[in-house]
């Protein structure tokens, strides 16, 4: 392991730092628990297949179902609906990564400013990433792994807005749309619409097909849409 980990309270939420020396690269991504679990392996896979030192910046989320999505919807899975606080969630990463480039987090890391600013997240944080590609022109490319694109409404947004990343990696385990839930398996054929209306949006796209369900490897998963845009 060649990264440092550091930690911080900013603005009353968790945040966790995975820094390398010299780094190039500023890997943003939104993670609940099981993310932190999963984030060794994450850091590791990036570590050992890309080439450009990186800050991974894991932004802890409190209220799953509400920080990551952009407008109300039912709930699909037992009694939380989903909210609107994604708008919020973007201003505070957008001011992270303002921070990190001008100094002001504390970071022992040298002029970042150029760096490419990649967003990524898995599972409705890949939703959010998505969305964000469409609110935000401060992104240089997102990784949406395994993104809840079945959200209500989500495909007609994407289709009715400009996508502003330039560069967008999405994938999903080839037995997702094995569920017993009616909306969560249509979500190969949602994330299918979802690259062409990328390709018809002139964004440089790829769509990888991982083995397993939903909740298989989803570290290593999203590692390796980081690898795809550094490289």
């Amino acid at each position: 392991m060649r990264h440092k980990t550091l930690s911080s309270t900013i603005d009353g939420r968790e945040v966790l730092f995975f820094v390398e020396p010299g780094a190039e690269v500023l890997l943003v991504q939104p993670v609940d628990s099981h993310d932190l679990e999963e984030m060794p392996s994450e850091v590791e896979y990036i570590e050992t297949n890309a080439t450009k030192p990186f800050v991974l910046v894991a932004v802890k989320i409190k209220r799953w179902n509400d920080e990551l999505t952009p407008w109300p919807s039912p709930p699909v899975f037992g009694k939380i609906p989903f909210g609107s606080g994604a708008e919020t969630t973007l201003h505070f990463i957008e001011k992270i990564v303002d921070g990190i480039r001008n100094g002001s987090c504390g970071l022992p890391v040298a002029d970042l400013s150029p760096a490419a600013v990649f967003l990524g997240g898995y599972s409705l944080a890949g939703l959010f990433a998505l969305w964000a590609a469409y609110n935000s022109e401060n992104l240089d490319g997102i990784v949406a792994a395994s993104p809840s694109v079945w959200y209500k409404d989500w495909l007609d947004f994407s289709r009715s807005h400009s996508c502003h990343t330039p560069k967008v990696y999405l994938s999903l385990g080839d037995k997702e749309s094995h569920s017993k839930n009616k909306l969560m398996a249509t979500v190969a054929d949602a994330i299918a619409v979802q690259k062409t209306i990328l390709d018809n949006q002139g964004v440089v796209s790829t769509m990888v097909w991982n083995p397993g369900n939903h909740f298989t490897d989803n570290g290593v998963r999203t590692a390796k849409g980081f690898v795809w845009l550094m490289e």
